[in-house]
């Protein structure tokens, strides 16, 4: 991979970290970030999530040297927010904001001015850094649960920003992102200053960036570019690498069969060599002298031949390790048997309504909190989580934000009334993958989450089952709390298709989140083949193009569907 050695921001050398049941999940990794921007990515279960976690010092290395420029602002992959707390605190500038406040306010309390130290204007930083991400400066004396969670994570990047943290890391930004909210984040990415890392599998946030950084089998490697660059490198190098493969094969076909046929000369040689001697056709001292210089000759040949097909072999297995053997996730999804035309399901605003039918697929769109994931579930029903408890309130919010107000399903029933009343499915056979992927038990392993969803099929097609999703072995028996999103999703897609007789509607809501890009392919796939029925909810463009939609529902804020 072509090299790009900027000034380092983070350095890391031979870094190990293992989980506590001893899941490797980095080992030995070496590499660096650059001063610019850079778009960290690999497949699901490689690490990069626990590569920032690292970098911001959450974790401690089990091994190895990780060395920073400065302090590190990270924002995870699910943001925590307490819905109580001041948007200052959000944005990081909290305690120097109500110093400074307190001070004009008359009070003289050498805590507030230790507190603002030189930052009086705090106050206006926090406005510009609001109004630079699109938001309203008078948020900034909101509460947390005041904001949609679009706007939780744009001031939560504009917290960073404000920070002026030398290092800053964001993992999965644009998840669950409106598009209007991934607008506003790809403009403060683009102008953003000093050294970011940015974890996504959003080609278009990817294309922004500087540089392009693989973890690929605990190896990281920086490439120049962004992402297209990258993958056109990748393809590029792969497609050499498989001709390289294919030359040196034939090599070593070429090298064995040229011994097997100097083994055969050498052999033809010594019995005419045997034969001359028992007819006496030579003297005795003669025929030793040959047998002598034979024996020299064909070590000899034996040797050339035995070497050159040694440098052959060698040759292709230096092929063979530059050609990507990456396992693949198989989802074969089954077969439901809907006749073309056969009604599925009815979806409308209590005005209009359309038919779902085999084997549509239609894509329902809209701005965060307008009531997407209340509306699937006000027709397919709520989610159950692992203890049996109404999981719709966390799977409505949309965002995967723990704690942010942005839809409150109780309070969405009266706005959206009128959408509920236009949905009805055709079908008792519905599978529905909500997008915070709840009902799968966190302290159980993923074998028993599987289980516990078809519980007369034997372990061994569970297990089966499992590893065409690339879980494997010991994998089987971690538990769900240390999974990946990438992984969580392809347990819960696993429970999923156990289902007999098989789904004819399936209902994905933003199923494209913390998945690779490699699998969106793998998923994009399968459905194509896919004979039943989809409706998904999705802010991925890309995503929703390359499946194919034959119909685009908007849902507006005020709980109405229009045709786009």
């Amino acid at each position: 991979m072509p090299a790009h050695t900027p000034t380092p921001s983070v350095v890391l050398d031979r870094v190990s970290f293992a989980w506590p049941d001893g899941t490797i999940a980095l080992d030995g990794v070496t590499g660096s970030f650059g001063a610019g921007r850079t778009g960290l990515i690999g497949r699901n279960g490689s690490g990069k999530s626990t590569l920032l976690r690292l970098i911001a010092g959450e974790l401690a290395p089990d091994g190895g040297q990780l060395v920073r420029t400065g302090d590190a602002a990270y924002l995870p992959q699910r943001l925590t927010l307490d819905t109580a707390r001041p948007v200052a605190d959000l944005l990081g500038v909290g305690e120097a904001l109500r110093a400074v406040r307190a001070i004009e306010s008359g009070d003289p309390d050498p805590r507030h001015f230790d507190a603002v130290g030189t930052d009086w204007d705090v106050e206006a930083r926090a406005h510009a850094a609001l109004a630079e991400a699109g938001l309203d400066p008078a948020m900034l004396d909101r509460r947390v649960g005041g904001l949609s969670g679009g706007e939780a994570v744009l001031a939560a990047v504009a917290g960073i920003r404000l920070s002026g943290a030398p290092v800053a890391l964001l993992d999965e930004p644009t998840n669950n992102l409106d598009r209007e909210a991934r607008a506003r984040l790809h403009g403060l990415i683009a102008s953003w200053r000093g050294a970011l890392v940015v974890v996504s599998h959003d080609e278009a946030l990817l294309e922004l960036l500087d540089d392009t950084a693989e973890l690929y089998e605990h190896e990281l490697a920086t490439f120049g570019g962004p992402y297209s660059q990258w993958r056109a490198w990748l393809d590029a190098e792969q497609d050499a690498a498989r001709q390289a493969e294919r030359s040196a094969a034939q090599a070593v076909r070429r090298e064995k069969r040229e011994r097997i046929a100097a083994e055969t000369t050498i052999s033809h040689r010594a019995a005419m060599g045997r034969k001359a001697q028992l007819e006496k056709r030579v003297p005795k001292i003669v025929a030793g002298g040959r047998k002598m210089a034979a024996q020299v000759s064909a070590g000899k040949l034996r040797g050339e031949k035995a070497d050159r097909e040694a440098t052959a072999r060698a040759a292709l297995d230096a092929a063979e390790r530059r050609v990507r053997d990456d396992d693949t996730v198989r989802i074969d999804l089954p077969d439901p048997g809907v006749p073309a035309g056969r009604r599925i399901a009815t979806i409308g605003d209590g005005e209009r309504s359309w038919i779902i039918q085999g084997p549509e697929r239609v894509a329902l769109i809209g701005p965060n909190g307008a009531g997407k994931t209340t509306l699937l579930e006000a027709l397919v029903g709520p989610v159950r989580g692992a203890e049996g408890e109404d999981a719709s309130v966390k799977a409505a919010g949309e965002m995967g934000l723990t704690g942010a107000a942005e839809v409150d399903p109780v309070a969405n029933l009266p706005r959206l009334s009128r959408a509920m009343a236009g949905g009805e499915l055709h079908t008792d056979r519905v599978g529905y993958l909500p997008q915070r992927v709840d009902g799968l038990r966190e302290d159980a392993s993923v074998l028993d989450n599987v289980r516990a969803a078809a519980p007369s099929a034997p372990v061994a097609e569970l297990r089966n089952r499992l590893a065409r999703f690339l879980i494997r072995g010991a994998a089987v028996e971690r538990p769900v709390s240390t999974l990946s999103g990438g992984e969580r999703f392809r347990v819960a897609l696993a429970r999923l298709l156990l289902a007999d007789p098989p789904p004819q509607l399936l209902v994905f809501d933003e199923p494209t989140n913390n998945l690779d890009l490699d699998t969106v392919g793998q998923f994009v796939d399968a459905l194509a083949s896919y004979r039943g029925a989809v409706l998904v909810v999705s802010h991925d463009d890309a995503f929703l193009d390359r499946v194919g939609v034959s119909l685009v529902l908007e849902l507006g804020r005020d709980g109405t569907l229009i045709e786009r």
